[in-house]
């Protein structure tokens, strides 16, 4: 009995870790990076601030990827605390949060596309305002898919 109490504490500590790793996370990559590198209704101008902090950005979508991960964890360490107090809520937890990780990690993709388009090779030619316009796109396609993912987070 007092085995199990230890280990319970101990996933409940390690949970509790990846929790936090995944606000601190999650708050660098829309604080730190997407909120100084987007110009609302300016694509150029967020173009250029891609193009000129590319090690940043990538930074951003490395954060979120490690804030996916984290949320799995969280997850199952969530299943197996929970458990204990009703098997089909904690299977459903498991569900949204799994959810909302796939979610936030096929959302990504549009991060990358926002990089890629101004790092193709016609990037200073005539059709710069057009990949400028594409990777602000791809941007506000990424914030609408965050939120959509949002609503798992529960």
């Amino acid at each position: 009995m007092n085995q199990d109490r230890t280990e319970f504490r101990k996933i409940a500590r390690i949970t509790g870790v990846f929790y936090l790793l995944i606000i601190l996370c999650g708050m660098f990559a829309e604080g730190a990076v997407r909120a100084q590198i987007i110009v609302p209704g300016d694509s150029a101008g967020t173009a250029a601030n891609i193009l000129a902090q590319q090690g940043l950005f990538r930074a951003g979508i490395l954060a979120d990827l490690v804030m996916i991960v984290c949320d799995v964890i969280v997850a199952l360490g969530f299943f197996v605390l929970l458990k204990p107090v009703s098997s089909s809520l904690s299977l459903l937890a498991a569900f949204f949060r799994l959810t909302q990780a796939s979610i936030l990690g096929l959302n990504l993709i549009f991060l990358w596309m926002a990089l890629n388009i101004n790092l193709g090779p016609d990037v200073f030619d005539s059709t710069q305002s057009a990949d400028a316009s594409l990777a602000l796109t791809f941007m506000n396609a990424h914030a609408t898919g965050y939120k959509i993912a949002l609503v798992f987070f529960a």
